[in-house]
């Protein structure tokens, strides 16, 4: 998925209570933030890269992308992050599309996962009744890296959300 610029972030509260993910929650042992604190690193770095953001009552930073073509892309950066051995992960996330069944149509899981097999970094996970593409990095990752898989997510969610809800924008 090739950048094709830097993508526009306005903060847009309106489209926060109408989301309402929840981070999944997290065995004590495996967790290096309490829930609730956001990460001073993602602060600071999404601060250096200009963006705006929204934290939310689970620490986590929420920004919304303006892309082309009139449409707009949120993003979320986790606070809490997960240990696995030395390995220390943060999330970010880009949700693409919601059903109001239980399930997904199995059309649209097929469709997730043949992207999830595509994909160069990240891939499709179900979020209650959300389809949500997640990248996982480095808790230490650099500016960079982490801009990189923010426009990576927004991107991969969009076009998503166009393909399997042609002419909405929900996210």
């Amino acid at each position: 998925m090739p950048r094709t610029g830097r993508l526009f972030c306005a903060l847009t509260l309106s489209l926060l209570p109408a989301l309402a993910l929840a981070a999944p929650a997290a065995e004590p042992a495996q967790t290096a933030q309490p829930a609730a604190q956001a990460d001073a690193r993602i602060r600071e770095q999404l601060d250096q890269l200009g963006y705006k953001y929204q934290v939310d009552e689970d620490g986590d930073y929420v920004l919304t992308f303006g892309l082309d073509g009139d449409r707009s892309q949120m993003a979320y950066v986790l606070s809490r992050t997960e240990r696995y051995g030395k390995l220390q992960v943060r999330e970010v996330w880009s949700p693409a599309y919601r059903t109001s069944a239980k399930q997904f149509p199995a059309d649209v899981a097929n469709r997730l996962l043949e992207d999830s097999q595509l994909s160069k970094m990240g891939g499709w996970v179900k979020q209650d009744s959300v389809a949500v593409f997640v990248v996982k990095l480095d808790a230490a990752a650099s500016r960079e890296d982490l801009d990189d898989a923010i426009d990576y997510v927004v991107r991969a969610a969009d076009e998503m959300e166009a393909e399997l809800s042609p002419g909405q924008d929900e996210f």
